[in-house]
């Protein structure tokens, strides 16, 4: 963080802190939205949230161009989380979690194919890449949430949140919910 502050001009250059809400790791976003408020409160500076999809969904947008694009992140656990976004940007699915067949599937009842790009659609290209979608080499940076689109989208939210609102985006419960669930159900049979 420090080395992204001196490279716009020192702290004091700074006038807002964008953070990654999710969906991703529990962990790494409690994290995450932690540092952002601690750095913000310290410095006195607002911290607003960003969907990761959203901004990856700008990305994919800015690179690819027209058209409707579909942000896909590896949502471990052999899912994905996914958000479909219209030529203007808009959300047209929210973010949700699915295996990747049923996405395929879903992909595959759109009227126009998107532009389909994200750590979710490398790792499960052979299940995607159906029906005309195409997915660019694993190589190509439209695959990685770009700080600058968290950016660009933090400072354009009008009255966005403030660091006493942020709130994470899960799609799922917590690993530990679920193995307390399994261990309960494994000391009643």
């Amino acid at each position: 963080m420090e080395q992204a502050a001196a490279a716009a001009g020192g702290w004091e250059a700074v006038d807002l802190l964008a953070v990654g809400l999710g969906p991703g790791t529990f962990t790494g976003i409690r994290v995450g939205i932690a540092t952002a408020r601690g750095i913000g409160v310290s410095l006195g500076l607002p911290v607003r949230g960003v969907c990761t999809l959203d901004a990856l969904g700008r990305g994919i947008q800015e690179a690819r161009g027209g058209g409707p694009t579909l942000a896909v992140l590896d949502g471990w656990r052999g899912e994905v989380f996914a958000a479909l976004y219209g030529p203007g940007g808009e959300r047209l699915w929210e973010p949700a979690v699915f295996r990747p067949e049923d996405l395929a599937e879903r992909i595959a009842s759109l009227e126009e194919t998107p532009a389909v790009a994200g750590s979710g659609a490398v790792r499960f290209r052979k299940e995607l890449t159906r029906d005309g979608v195409r997915i660019a080499e694993d190589s190509d940076p439209v695959h990685r949430v770009a700080a600058r689109h968290l950016c660009a989208i933090a400072a354009a939210q009008a009255g966005g949140e403030d660091s006493e609102e942020l709130a994470p985006i899960y799609l799922r419960p917590p690993d530990a919910e679920r193995w307390r669930e399994r261990d309960a159900s494994q000391r009643v049979n």
